[in-house]
């Protein structure tokens, strides 16, 4: 099957020029012209690639990189941005919120296609270790859904294993509830907040005494102690 991409670009002539020239290239091209739209499709099509302009009407281009990183159902998309600025601080912005690249306009669409395809090398290359991730002594292991705590087992609900997920993944992040809810449970779990910490308590309570690696931010939520810090 060929590779699906989204382009997310309210610049109808350029939209042209990429979509011409992606599809030579053997890609699939669906498009969207303004933020929320593409947030939409990108639900809905499921792409393995989204070039993502920073500046749309509606919702801009941070706004949704921001939301696809917290939908379970996009997160793992991967996101090339498109900017018409070249300030530093706009890239990391960007990145922080979850973009896998970032390209100033002015482009080359030869150079744009090269990028896309290190981009499936690197997620192809990391798709091999990423199932099983270890910190802190502890386990987690997506492909076969277990979780050791120093070799241990450890029995825990899905809910409890998808939060554990998501927080052993980014150490040192600091998760709100609200984004604990749509990153492990689903944006469309209807919880409250407060049933994250309900959840937490348990995770913490089967983990023993690897139980401080889960940190407390107050005021925010929660975070997976970034064992390289001192």
């Amino acid at each position: 099957m060929p590779v699906k991409i989204l382009l997310i670009e309210d610049d109808r002539s350029l939209v042209e020029i990429l979509e011409y020239n992606l599809r030579q290239a053997g890609y699939e091209v669906h498009t969207a012209s303004d933020g929320m739209d593409g947030l939409t499709q990108a639900q809905l099509q499921s792409p393995d690639v989204i070039i993502l302009d920073i500046m749309l009407p509606v919702m801009d281009g941070l706004e949704v990189c921001r939301r696809l990183r917290a939908d379970p159902r996009t997160s793992s998309i991967l996101v090339l941005m498109l900017t018409a600025r070249s300030e530093e601080s706009d890239e990391l912005v960007g990145f922080s919120l979850g973009a896998d690249d970032y390209v100033t306009k002015p482009f080359s669409v030869k150079i744009l296609i090269e990028r896309i395809k290190a981009l499936r090398r690197r997620r192809a290359s990391e798709a091999a270790v990423a199932e099983v991730v270890t910190r802190g002594g502890i386990t987690v292991d997506r492909g076969r859904h277990r979780v050791l705590v120093e070799g241990r087992p450890l029995e825990l609900t899905r809910s409890e294993f998808r939060l554990l997920d998501t927080l052993i993944r980014q150490p040192g992040r600091a998760y709100q509830r609200n984004e604990l809810i749509n990153a492990a449970l689903g944006e469309d779990t209807i919880v409250l907040e407060r049933t994250i910490d309900v959840h937490i308590r348990a995770i913490r309570r089967k983990l023993g005494a690897a139980a401080t690696v889960i940190e407390t931010v107050r005021g925010v939520g929660y975070r997976f102690r970034d064992l390289a810090e001192p």
